[in-house]
């Protein structure tokens, strides 16, 4: 499919305000055929997240549950968490595995960058295959232990229409980490 290249809207104008966690943004942009608009779009404080795909053995990816304050329940997913000022990705998945899961990885490695909404948000997540799992837990920032739920890959599609299990970036790591484990064993 051939890509077609545009040239980006000219920004003539940026104001900024706070909200909580996020800088607003509102841009004042004029496109390539004369026409201008307002966009909003939200910038996040830290360094990006990640989202962690533990491999328990070749066929068994680590889940967690934890409380969902957005959707008020608890939700299955994978370990997530941002990465703090002076990590790597691989560094902050490795934290993150530790904190939620109780394991740490020999191998670890960001297979893409997935974002959020980039119509109006510039979040990414780094998604990170960890592999070569052995215990080790570290205090986290959760208020209780998560559970930490075995899943078979081959089952992917039973875990999607469960209903605890409905966040948007576990579901793509998943397929993602899924296919590449294919490919490259």
């Amino acid at each position: 499919m051939p890509s077609m290249t545009r040239r980006l809207p000219v920004i003539h104008d940026i104001t900024e305000h706070e909200a909580g966690p996020y800088r607003l943004e509102r841009l004042d942009l004029e496109f390539s055929n004369g026409e201008r608009r307002r966009y909003e779009r939200l910038h996040g404080r830290g360094h990006g997240a990640v989202a962690v795909v533990p491999m328990l053995d070749d066929e068994t990816v680590l889940l967690v549950r934890e409380y969902a304050a957005g959707l008020h329940r608890y939700e299955l997913g994978l370990v997530k968490g941002r990465i703090d000022a002076g990590e790597t990705p691989l560094q902050a998945a490795d934290r993150e595995l530790k904190e939620e899961a109780g394991y740490g990885a020999r191998r670890l490695e960001v297979l893409r960058t997935l974002s959020l909404a980039p119509t109006y948000m510039s979040h990414q997540t780094h998604v990170v295959l960890a592999r070569d799992l052995y215990p080790q837990r570290l205090p986290g920032d959760e208020p209780e232990e998560l559970d930490v739920v075995p899943w078979k890959l081959d089952a992917l599609d039973e875990l999607v229409v469960r209903e605890d299990c409905s966040e948007g970036r576990s579901i793509a790591a998943l397929f993602i980490a899924r296919e590449y484990l294919r490919r490259h064993g």
